[in-house]
């Protein structure tokens, strides 16, 4: 486990370049942390450092969100937060992205850990005394 600790948004843009660089061949990130600890945040430092051609949202109505870089890469940007059954994240085909070669970045994971692949990135987030801890595992 890798921990870092970030008293700044604008750390997380080179955190997310570090993580990227320790796991070059993984595509699947999946972040954990209560609501409003910055997963969202954290996921938009992701994007930027991949180059997104129209910068991220969070997908919290429509569950997911692509983005495209301007390498024309796919990158998936998913929020479970409101998803009630398993079977929504069946009937969105989940094999298709997270199976495929594009960046799948996961908030509320746990709503689907079943369904993760084999290699993935945890990102747990928490806060403590006013800065966000990130502990980062792979799986």
């Amino acid at each position: 486990m890798i921990k870092y600790t970030c008293s700044k948004i604008e750390e997380l843009e080179s955190i997310a370049v570090k993580i990227l660089l320790i796991h070059p061949n993984t595509k699947v990130f999946a972040f954990y942390g209560p609501l409003g600890v910055g997963k969202t945040t954290f996921i938009k430092a992701f994007c930027k450092v991949l180059n997104i051609k129209n910068g991220s949202a969070s997908p919290t109505f429509s569950i997911i969100n692509e983005y495209e870089t301007f390498k024309n890469e796919k990158v998936y940007h998913f929020d479970f937060y409101r998803v009630k059954d398993i079977k929504e994240i069946y009937d969105l085909g989940y094999e298709d992205y997270f199976y495929s070669d594009s960046y799948c970045f996961i908030e509320w994971p746990e709503k689907a850990e079943n369904l993760l692949p084999y290699n993935y990135v945890v990102i747990k987030m928490s806060e403590e005394n006013e800065k966000r801890v990130l502990e980062i595992t792979e799986f």
